[in-house]
């Protein structure tokens, strides 16, 4: 499930995808804007200023911007800078994998192969859909599979 932290990213992450090209927004800005707690929001854009998705300037026309296009910016980017792999459990993850304890074999466990299942579906849809169609609300999700 995503975290409040997650979502809040998110919701900065779409505001500042609507600023004009050099434009930028206060913390307190996009707090007041999104309804969200400013404390907990300068530790969450600094975390992803740290991962490259923001840029921030101090003083006068100061402020935080994405650091390049929506367009360049993958959802599934945002997720895993805030809250981690996005596998329903740790035996599922690609990049945090951790044996579950009362697992005597991982690959032939049939709960950690429909986890896995969950898992790339979801990193199917999440690493595809930009920021840009994020915010707009034009995502093409994959073809459903039929039976």
């Amino acid at each position: 499930m995503l975290t409040k932290k997650g979502k809040y990213g998110l919701k900065a992450m779409i505001d500042l995808a609507g600023l004009a090209q050099g434009e930028t927004a206060f913390v307190s800005e996009i707090a007041v804007r999104n309804n969200i707690p400013k404390k907990f929001l300068d530790a969450i854009l600094l975390e992803l200023r740290n991962e490259g998705m923001l840029r921030s300037k101090k003083g006068p026309g100061g402020g935080y911007a994405l650091s390049k296009s929506a367009s360049d910016i993958y959802i599934g980017q945002v997720i895993r800078a805030l809250d981690g792999p996005l596998a329903p459990i740790r035996c599922a993850s690609r990049t945090a994998f951790e044996a579950c304890e009362d697992c005597s074999d991982p690959q032939t466990c049939q709960v950690r192969r429909s986890m896995t299942d969950v898992r790339d579906a979801m990193a199917a849809v999440l690493d595809t859909m930009t920021l840009e169609q994020f915010a707009s609300n034009k995502v093409d999700l994959p073809a459903e599979k039929t039976a």
